[in-house]
């Protein structure tokens, strides 16, 4: 069975985490050969081929670039693939119109698309037009479903990682509170995730503000980058509270701030599974969420709050601090487990 796996690489973030993870797993399966379209000089492409996996950098700029649809039919013609699987939207589009540039007879692969946000489709959505749609939780499965999805053509399975994995690169100590000249003992509270409106840090700043009466010691570290820090850096200085608040940027040692932290705290509006929980699950982080798309399949009742609640979510991260619970990582949410439930797929449609 020959797998074709296309992935846009314009970010690493968890979903290209997870695409370099399946790759690495799938490589232990016997009979199957992949290969992996993507973006030319991308970190996904250095990650995957550093695991010995078939990388074929492309040329792919905005939209639907004709550069890297030709150059993946070209692979795909090379090739011959029994299955090409998607792993996001512009990966999906360039997928899409691949498979019909070939003819779109019988004869060609079956389409695979992974979903990995719970936002609704939009009207004549190519993700509508695929044989078969992987979700990552329950919660984006439903989201399908209610946007017309058929359920049969749907199959969840899980984002995955590699605990192992994790718990070594959190060895490597980031020092976070040395380096923003707290001491050691300091109460922290981390956010990680792109600065972006469904990751909704503003609620995270509120609740920052609301829980400084509880706690005048806690301090708030919010790494990652994107469109909102600017308005996020206002609302701290409007809110007097940039000395309790710290925008890191992009923190590539991301495990070690989570291994460092007291609590993970996910504010989140949208959030189809939301792997950086994973990671906190795996290094015994407790964590505190919203109630928002897939964070209840990992999160215990407990420790979620409802979306937009800057109160709750502030008073809820207090309490983890008074009283921490880390929670085991699940076995169905690790990297095997999830190769192994995308390969089942596979095996059902070729």
């Amino acid at each position: 069975m020959r797998i074709l796996h296309v992935d846009s690489g314009r970010e690493y973030r968890g979903g290209q985490n997870q695409v370099r993870l399946l790759t690495r797993d799938l490589a232990r399966a016997e009979g199957l050969e992949q290969r992996l379209v993507t973006q030319r000089r991308s970190e996904l492409a250095r990650r995957v081929a550093e695991h010995g996996a078939t990388v074929r950098e492309v040329p792919w700029g905005p939209s639907l670039d004709p550069r890297a649809l030709w150059r993946l039919y070209l692979e795909a013609a090379d090739f011959a693939p029994d299955l090409l699987h998607a792993h996001d939207s512009h990966a999906l589009q360039l997928a899409y119109w691949m498979r019909r540039l070939s003819g779109g007879g019988p004869g060609d692969p079956a389409l695979v698309a992974t979903r990995r946000v719970d936002f609704h489709l939009r009207r004549g959505s190519v993700w509508r037009r695929v044989d078969h749609v992987i979700a990552i939780s329950e919660a984006v499965r439903a989201v399908l479903v209610a946007d017309g999805i058929g359920a049969r053509d749907i199959t969840v399975v899980a984002s995955g990682i590699d605990p192992d994995e994790v718990r070594r690169a959190a060895r490597t100590p980031l020092n976070v509170r040395a380096r923003l000249g707290l001491s050691p003992d300091t109460p922290l509270a981390a956010n990680v995730a792109a600065l972006v409106g469904h990751k909704d840090q503003h609620t995270l700043i509120r609740a920052a503000h609301a829980a400084r009466a509880a706690r005048a010691d806690l301090h708030w570290v919010i790494a990652g980058e994107g469109e909102l820090r600017g308005s996020l850096a206002a609302a701290l200085a409007r809110l007097g509270l940039a000395d309790r608040v710290h925008l890191l940027g992009h923190v590539p040692e991301a495990d070690a701030l989570i291994a460092e932290a007291d609590v993970l705290v996910m504010s989140s509006k949208e959030e189809g599974l939301g792997s950086v929980v994973l990671h906190a699950l795996a290094l015994g982080t407790p964590v505190v969420a919203t109630r928002a798309g897939g964070l209840p399949e990992m999160v215990p009742e407990r420790w979620l709050v409802p979306v937009g609640d800057a109160d709750a979510l502030a008073r809820k991260v207090v309490e983890a601090l008074d009283h921490p619970s880390p929670v085991p990582l699940p076995s169905q949410f690790t990297a095997p487990a999830m190769a192994a439930g995308v390969l089942a797929v596979y095996r059902s449609l070729v």
